[in-house]
C-alpha cells in the first residue's frame, strides 16, 4: 500500500495531496487571489506565494489524509510545463522532503497528469481512449494508450481555447480569472445571438487567435455605435463566445474519434471545468453512442491530487527521479 505525496505548483495554485494505494485521501488548494489586481498571474508573485503556502498546505493535506509524514513512501512532484519560478519552488521542497525522509521522488508532466486525473475514483475510461486537454495555456487531442503512453494528435497552433475566454473576459472588462465569469454568464444568456467565425486548420490542429480577433472587432465596432453595448448584451454575447469555442473544440474531437474508431471519449484540463463544454461532450457522445468521462471539479483545475495518482502509477513502475532533477518550463508529453 504506497503512500504518496503529491506536490503541485505549475501556476498560481499551490496543492498538496496524499495517496494511499490508489485512492486519493485529501487534496488541499491554496489559490492566489494577489493576480486578481493584475488581470492575470503574474509569474515573480505566484513564486513567492508558493513560498508561504507549500509548507502550510502539506502539513493540511497530511492532517486531512490522517497521515504521518514518517509513513509517506514517495514524493511526486510537478517537473513542467508551468512558470519557472512556480515551479522550482514544488521541486524544491519535493527534493527537500525527500533527502530529509529518504524517499524516492516522481517526476510527473503535468499535461499527463490531467488525463491520468481520470483514474481518481470508480468511473474510468479503459484504454485506449481520446483526451481533449483543455487549459489556459494548452488545447490538444491525446491518443491514451495506456497510463504513460500518450499521443497528441493534435493541438493549437497559436492561442489555446482558454486565453480565446481569458482574452474575451479581458475585453468585456470582466474582473480576472474571466473564465469562470464567462460561464455564469453564458447560462443566462441566448447562445445563438451572434455568429463568430469557425477556423478552418487542417487535420486535429486547433487555432484561436483569429477567433479572438473576431471577438475584439466586434466588441469594437459595436461599442462604437452604442456606447452601452456590453452591459446590455452581456449574457448573449458570453453565451455566443462559448459556444464557439465549444463547437471548434468538440468538431475536431469528433473527427480524431471517428478516424481513430475510439468510443471512450474523456475531458480534462481546468477549461473542462465549463459547464457548456461538459454538457457539449456529453450530447456529442450521446449522438455517437460514445461513453464520456469527465473528472470531479475539483479535479478539473491545477491539483495535486492527479499529481499523486500519476506518482503512484509510476511508483507500481519502479520510475523514479534523482536529486539532481531541475524544473521544466516547457516538458513535452
Amino acid at each position: 500500500m504506497p503512500v504518496i505525496l503529491g506536490i503541485e505548483s505549475s501556476c498560481d495554485e499551490t496543492s498538496a495531496s496524499v495517496c494511499v494505494d490508489g485512492v486519493i485521501l485529501s487534496n488541499v488548494i491554496a489559490n492566489q487571489t494577489i493576480h486578481e489586481a493584475y488581470g492575470g498571474v503574474v509569474p515573480e508573485l505566484a513564486s513567492r506565494v508558493h513560498q508561504q503556502n507549500i509548507v502550510p498546505a502539506v502539513q493540511q493535506a497530511l492532517l486531512n489524509a490522517k497521515v504521518n509524514k514518517n509513513d509517506i513512501d514517495a514524493v511526486a512532484f510537478t517537473r513542467g510545463p508551468g512558470l519557472l519560478g512556480s515551479l522550482l519552488v514544488g521541486v524544491s521542497f519535493a527534493k527537500a522532503f525527500a533527502l530529509a525522509k529518504k524517499l524516492p521522488l516522481i517526476d510527473i508532466n503535468h499535461m499527463q497528469a490531467h488525463i491520468l486525473a481520470h483514474f481518481i475514483g470508480d468511473h474510468q475510461p479503459s484504454f485506449p481512449f481520446l483526451c481533449l486537454t483543455v487549459s489556459g495555456g494548452h488545447t490538444q487531442i491525446v491518443l491514451v494508450n495506456d497510463y504513460f503512453d500518450m499521443q497528441v494528435i493534435g493541438q493549437t497552433i497559436d492561442d489555446a481555447a482558454g486565453e480565446a475566454m481569458d482574452k474575451t473576459s479581458k475585453i468585456l472588462g470582466l474582473p480576472y480569472p474571466g473564465g469562470p465569469l464567462i460561464d455564469k454568464y453564458a447560462r443566462q444568456g441566448n447562445a445563438d445571438a451572434y455568429k463568430f467565425p469557425e477556423p478552418q486548420i487542417p487535420g486535429y490542429d486547433y487555432s484561436f487567435s483569429g477567433l479572438k480577433t473576431s471577438i475584439l472587432y466586434f466588441i469594437r465596432d459595436n461599442v462604437a455605435k452604442n456606447p452601452d453595448f456590453i452591459n446590455q448584451n452581456l449574457p448573449d454575447i458570453c453565451a455566443s463566445v462559448e459556444k464557439r469555442i465549444v463547437t471548434i473544440l468538440l468538431n475536431k474531437l469528433q473527427k480524431a474519434a471517428r478516424a481513430h474508431g475510439i468510443k471512450q471519449i474523456a475531458l480534462a484540463g481546468g477549461v473542462s471545468a465549463n459547464t457548456g463544454l461538459r454538457f457539449g461532450l456529453q450530447e456529442l457522445c450521446a449522438k455517437n453512442g460514445w461513453e464520456s468521462f469527465v473528472p470531479k471539479m475539483e479535479y478539473c483545475t491545477d491539483n495535486a491530487a492527479m499529481i499523486a495518482i500519476a506518482g503512484y502509477y509510476k511508483y507500481l513502475k519502479g520510475e523514479f527521479a534523482g536529486q539532481q532533477i531541475a524544473p521544466l518550463a516547457r516538458m513535452p508529453m
